[in-house]
């Protein structure tokens, strides 16, 4: 079983003093479900779940009868032959957006019946939420969950112990020469495979590629067939080819007109807002990053957009494995999108899973005099600008221009190095420029370091 970092927030809410409904949200096969029945095993005495894409027949009593819990309660528990009882058994409604009148019913488990470990997920919620008046604010608590970050990756195939020292490295205890380079190395993994756990779990279970590409080909239509449940909002095959799209300009700014040129261009902007409310892919939003919050001042006709998964990327562009296992440490010497894609995919990962985390980058145009930094983010009331290195040696023209126009002293760039620090003067100013391997990018800037 893998190890998720959701678990402890799970442990977190059960505990809770006011604790509320949850609602566990993300893309499909990011491994909700599986995370939730081993949160029940280790955590209650009992288990019920209701899948209602397997059971549909139980969506008639949300539909035919009230939504008192109790009455509820008493028909799922003749139903499921098993008792529930609140403060003993966790109450489980799964791909609860089949069922919106089972949605709107959770309010109440927290009003009338707070005692009650109830929790909730689905997939593609954001289109049954939009269409409910109200499905419970103050009522229902929500956690974002997503595929694997590097760090449950490699704990997975390397153990506790490796998994321990990557979460412990630090500029003052950066990982040994030897545990580096094992990091690197399982970073290119990482970047074939990606995070989603079906994958990762048969890579633990057989340790052949040659066994996770149908796995990843079967995932990639399932997702494309999930298009359909869109309904009229937009058509199937705009999705797709926004889709495959996002892969292809992945690490630049994205553009329309390259999604299907020739074409006529309506309907795809509404796509792209489409597979980012899925959680298929994410925005990463052009910001002036004069002031917090970065998302106040955005420019939102400039931006970037990602994948969800690496593995999903490489099967979207058709990447072969051979190309990818020939490259030396990871392969972004020759696939610079790689660089920048682990380094927003780990920023989204590893922010904390109550917060829907949002993506920024930062571009000026002048005449001959352009820049443009990956990533900014906000820790606190500091602004930290992130350029990311697809190697191990580069420029920072771009991440010096900023310091020098917002008048900072900080700044981090990423890359394959192990930790490091850069200290040099902008514009007669002092800088300190740390250098952190992107394998570790994501804790550190979760960690209680202080970014004055």
């Amino acid at each position: 079983m893998l190890k998720r970092k959701i678990a402890a927030a799970l442990e977190s809410w059960k505990h809770a003093h006011d604790r509320r409904v949850l609602l566990l949200r993300g893309a499909r096969q990011v491994g909700k479900t599986s995370s939730v029945r081993e949160f029940a095993l280790s955590s209650f005495r009992s288990f019920v779940e209701i899948n209602f894409l397997e059971t549909p027949e139980v969506k008639a009593f949300f539909r035919e009868g009230n939504l008192s819990p109790r009455s509820l309660i008493d028909k799922l528990s003749i139903y499921c032959n098993a008792s529930i009882s609140p403060g003993e058994t966790l109450l489980f409604f799964d791909e609860i957006q089949e069922c919106p009148e089972a949605l709107t019913a959770l309010r109440f488990f927290y009003e009338q019946l707070p005692e009650l470990h109830v929790v909730a997920a689905g997939s593609l919620l954001e289109f049954a939420l939009r269409d409910l008046p109200s499905y419970g604010v103050g009522r229902i608590e929500s956690l974002f969950m997503y595929p694997l970050s590097f760090e449950e990756f490699a704990q997975a195939l390397a153990g506790d112990g490796f998994g321990r020292a990557l979460r412990e490295a630090s500029l003052e205890t950066p990982l040994d020469a030897v545990f580096h380079r094992k990091a690197l190395d399982l970073m290119k993994l990482y970047c074939m495979i990606g995070g989603l756990p079906k994958v990762v779990q048969r890579y633990c279970d057989t340790r052949d590629l040659r066994e996770c590409l149908p796995l990843l080909e079967e995932l990639v239509l399932g997702y494309e067939d999930d298009f359909a449940k869109y309904g009229t909002r937009i058509s199937s095959d705009k999705l797709r080819a926004t889709l495959r799209s996002v892969a292809q300009q992945a690490g630049s700014k994205f553009v329309y007109s390259r999604i299907n040129p020739g074409a006529k261009l309506s309907g795809y902007d509404q796509a792209i807002d489409l597979l980012s409310q899925a959680g298929l892919i994410y925005k990463i939003t052009r910001s002036s990053a004069n002031a917090i919050p970065l998302g106040a001042e955005v420019d939102p006709k400039s931006f970037k957009s990602i994948p969800f998964d690496l593995g999903i990327y490489n099967r979207l562009l058709g990447l072969p494995l051979s190309d990818l296992l020939l490259d030396d440490a990871v392969s972004f010497s020759n696939r610079a999108a790689f660089a920048e894609i682990v380094c927003g995919l780990e920023l989204i990962v590893n922010a904390p899973h109550h917060i829907k985390c949002g993506l920024f980058y930062w571009h000026r145009e002048a005449p001959s005099s352009s820049a443009e930094v990956d990533y900014v983010v906000q820790r606190g009331t500091v602004i930290i600008p992130l350029e990311v290195k697809a190697g191990t040696k580069g420029q920072m023209q771009s991440l010096y221009r900023f310091l020098a126009e917002k008048g900072a002293g900080y700044a981090i760039r990423t890359s394959l190095e192990n930790f490091s620090t850069i200290s040099t003067q902008v514009s007669k100013k002092s800088v300190r420029v740390d250098v952190v391997p992107i394998y570790a990018i994501g804790s550190y800037l979760t960690s209680d370091r202080d970014f004055e």
